[in-house]
């Protein structure tokens, strides 16, 4: 009875995910919807930052010059919630680390007496054959240990993305956040890159590094068919967590 119920309950936990899987079978992977996320919000909503000197600056008739964002020489960078900036990503990151350790000791002991008021001599006449209190004790002792350590690790990674501007901090800095997707057939590439800059450290090209990004978070990666077959299944995850060996 007993094992009927364990099969149960574990049918009723592994077939919701079979049927998931199996919705899947014949479609593309589908793009995730802009509409809720923060860059949608960010993008359709007002700014809240007061214009009036700039657009009155910029529709005065009276006045030759406009120093407004929309002008020839008017600043373009991003710096408003809903404003979008370029994110470039070259990463080459190398790092070799290498460890070597050894440790040796021996050590000697022995104890023996000999000659004692002719004690020794009385009690070895007491002692079975081959025993003898000339050598009493006599211990040897030897440790060796040796350890190497090794890792090294090469990444590199050249991309480029448009990131939006999701909140202003009461200090300045800015909260920004960028989603890419592409599908190649079956395969979709997704890239996130979210993270904190200063509005002086964006360029004039309205382009920022992502070494200028404090608590920077880059995804790169993608899920479809190609993903699916390179991941171990279900049961053989649960086995590598469960078996001891």
């Amino acid at each position: 009875m007993k094992r009927h119920v364990l099969l149960a309950c574990a049918v009723a936990l592994v077939l919701p995910t079979a049927c998931s899987k199996l919705e899947d079978v014949g479609k593309a992977p589908s793009f995730k919807p802009v509409e809720g996320t923060n860059e949608y919000y960010a993008m359709t909503t007002p700014a809240g930052l007061p214009e009036t000197a700039e657009r009155r600056t910029a529709t005065d008739g009276s006045s030759l010059w406009a120093g407004g964002r929309r002008s020839l020489l008017g600043d373009r960078r991003a710096g408003r919630r809903g404003d979008i900036m370029t994110v470039v990503i070259e990463i080459d990151d190398k790092a070799e680390i290498s460890n070597t350790t050894a440790r040796s000791r021996s050590g000697s002991t022995s104890m023996a007496i000999p000659q004692m008021l002719g004690l020794p001599q009385i009690i070895d006449q007491a002692l079975p054959d081959g025993a003898s209190m000339a050598n009493a004790a006599n211990a040897n002792s030897n440790t060796n240990h040796n350890g190497n350590g090794s890792v090294r690790r090469n990444e590199k990674l050249t991309l480029r993305v448009a990131a939006t501007i999701t909140e202003v901090q009461p200090n300045g800095v800015l909260r920004i956040e960028g989603t890419q997707e592409v599908r190649v057939n079956f395969e979709m590439r997704e890239l996130i890159v979210t993270g904190y800059v200063r509005p002086e450290d964006i360029s004039r090209q309205n382009e920022i590094t992502y070494d200028k990004i404090a608590s920077a978070r880059i995804s790169y990666g993608g899920r479809g068919q190609i993903t699916d077959m390179q991941q171990p299944r279900y049961g053989q995850q649960v086995a590598d967590i469960l078996l001891p060996f």
